[in-house]
């Protein structure tokens, strides 16, 4: 919803470049896309760019900041075509891709888009497979996988990309006893979400699904989104950036942060001590106003 009322889509493209563009001035990390054909939760008429054609595009507008997804859909493209496309963009961004995958989840999109939508079980096992075609295409000669969903025979990737010994591959979910376990044996980052004490729960999970399969927990990067992040001098104007229904649902449901400087650093301290290595925050206003990136850069960030 972040393009929201930016009818021309040649700007909101400009808008969405600008930010990168910005937060790379302000010596962010990375810059993360949504992998959505339209809006989400409810589907509008409101501009949504495809994810890894945008991806490419911001990989060329900017020359510092890592780029990635959060997380791309393992079942809308073939995983040996993703394969395909992120070695491509790992190298005309000279080596900033995190390809970001997961299992998926938003079932109306995958009927309004002609996709099956299969029960979790299977997703998660399609997620599991296509890990290992990634890594097979990013890593083998001629690239061969033998699964239930997927099977390569011979595909041959040039270039693999830039980084070594590949693209860095991050996959998103909290589910403790699939996906946790995928992350511990393919993944090179993890992407999590909730308050503290779930947090320091889901990594003591994925240490514990390490130590099973004989990886060390510490090769895995640890982060989490912040799916609503909005700052201001005092709590008030941050809160007034929702309405009363959204800050009510956000609050309860969702991994969030509001309020003033010293709230965040605060909040941000709390991630910190509960294990996770990097933030990824959706600046709620970010597309319209240039303030936020600005304020947090500067009271909140090292």
């Amino acid at each position: 919803m972040d393009l929201v009322g930016i009818a021309d889509p040649a700007e909101a493209y400009e808008a969405m470049s600008r930010v990168a563009k910005q937060a790379e001035e302000l010596e962010f990390s990375s810059v993360w896309l949504y992998d959505h054909f339209h809006t989400v939760p409810r589907p509008t008429q409101e501009v949504t760019f495809e994810s890894w054609i945008s991806t490419a595009a911001l990989a060329r507008d900017t020359q510092r900041v890592r780029i990635g997804q959060l997380v791309t859909c393992n079942n809308y493209r073939n995983p040996a075509l993703l394969a395909k496309m992120a070695s491509t963009v790992d190298a005309l961004s000279h080596g900033r891709l995190i390809c970001g995958i997961g299992a998926g989840w938003h079932e109306q999109e995958y009927h309004a888009y002609g996709y099956d939508f299969p029960p979790t079980k299977e997703r998660l096992a399609r997620l599991r497979e296509a890990a290992q075609v990634l890594l097979a295409m990013w890593s083998q000669e001629e690239a061969h996988f033998e699964g239930t969903y997927y099977q390569v025979n011979g595909a041959i990737n040039q270039p693999k990309g830039v980084q070594k010994p590949h693209i860095p591959l991050l996959i998103g979910g909290g589910g403790e006893k699939v996906t946790l376990k995928i992350v511990a044996q393919y993944a090179d980052i993890c992407n999590i979400g909730g308050d503290s004490a779930t947090i320091k729960h889901k990594l003591d999970v994925l240490k514990h699904h390490c130590e099973h399969v004989g990886r060390d927990y510490h090769q895995i990067r640890r982060t989490m989104s912040i799916s609503y992040c909005a700052i201001a001098l005092t709590e008030a104007e941050a809160r007034a950036k929702f309405s009363l229904e959204e800050l009510d649902r956000i609050e309860k449901y969702e991994s969030s942060l509001i309020g003033t400087p010293e709230m965040m650093r605060q909040r941000i301290a709390e991630y910190e001590e509960a294990g996770i290595q990097e933030l990824m925050l959706h600046f709620v206003d970010a597309a319209t106003k240039s303030e936020a990136l600005s304020l947090f850069a500067q009271t909140c960030m090292k």
